[in-house]
């Protein structure tokens, strides 16, 4: 489908909702009821023609008996709009389904036994799949996408292309776990697993002010500092911002769990805390030639 008009304007809604809504909700289980009706499981879930070996459709008895299986929920099952499903269970639903859909292609129908037969291309279904599935999002304003078959969480627009970007090879295996963990822990849709990415990252941050030659941390952290400029002004902020954030670390519940650390509730803190350790670690990591 062509982009729409307030897409081509850029007047869509701002992508940052991480609650699904009514509506994005009964849009997402239409497709899929959609999906099923056109047979698009069947070449997983096939219904065999009597007849011969052609693929009839989708035997939905074997889906269903699957998809219970996994614990998922029925997409064709009427939702209470006061008790829905939680997104979890939405998700689930989406990344089985991409799993195991195709495109049903050319059906013919055969007048014997009363139905069709299709041929199927799976790579093309899924594609489609996402593409619809991700359209939903986007015109919803949703802060998540189906990715290689997987709902992922979109990071605020100023870090996602610096995230996407930046390849972790800094030289120190141990700190590129360290980042690449904190990456993948922050685009997570689940907000817990969300505030572990700041405890990585702050792991992160300990282990980069150790690597720069000096006799302790303190001085290899002003070796690191150092790489980045010669103007002063510069250079004491860059400190005063480097003695902040691991003042932060040690201030809220991120490194330490001990009763006097202040917790991180809401979604939106956690991207400016992770934004803000980011961007100077990543302006670190650069200066001192390390990547990023």
């Amino acid at each position: 489908m062509k982009r729409l008009f307030t897409e081509r304007h850029g007047t869509t809604k701002p992508r940052v909702a991480e609650v699904l809504d009514e509506v994005t909700r009964s849009a997402l289980l239409t497709l899929l009821r959609a999906r099923m009706d056109e047979e698009w499981f069947g070449l997983s879930f096939p219904q065999k023609c009597d007849d011969g070996h052609a693929y009839a459709g989708t035997d939905f008895t074997k889906l269903r008996a699957t998809m219970d299986g996994y614990g998922l929920l029925w997409p064709k099952q009427e939702i209470d709009p006061d008790n829905p499903p939680p997104d979890g269970q939405i998700f689930d639903v989406i990344e089985f389904s991409y799993e195991y859909v195709a495109a049903a292609l050319n059906p013919t129908f055969h007048s014997y036994m009363s139905h069709s037969h299709y041929a199927y291309d799976q790579e093309t279904g899924r594609d489609k799949f996402a593409q619809d599935v991700n359209r939903i999002f986007e015109r919803n304003g949703v802060a998540f996408a189906l990715v290689e078959g997987e709902v992922t969480r979109l990071a605020p627009a100023v870090i996602d292309d610096l995230l996407a970007q930046t390849i972790f090879r800094t030289g120190d295996a141990d700190l590129d776990a360290m980042l690449e963990a904190a990456r993948q822990k922050f685009l997570n849709r689940a907000l817990d697993v969300r505030r572990e990415s700041l405890e990585k990252l702050w792991d992160a941050w300990e282990r980069l002010k150790t690597l720069e030659p000096g006799k302790d941390k303190k001085a290899s952290t002003k070796a690191l500092l150092d790489r980045v400029t010669t103007e002063l002004t510069f250079r004491d902020r860059l400190e005063q911002e480097a003695n902040q954030l691991t003042d932060i670390g040690n201030t809220f519940m991120i490194r330490h769990t001990e009763k006097d650390k202040v917790p991180i509730g809401e979604s939106a803190q956690v991207d400016y805390l992770f934004h803000r350790m980011f961007s100077l670690i990543h302006l670190l990591l650069r200066a001192s030639r390390r990547g990023g």
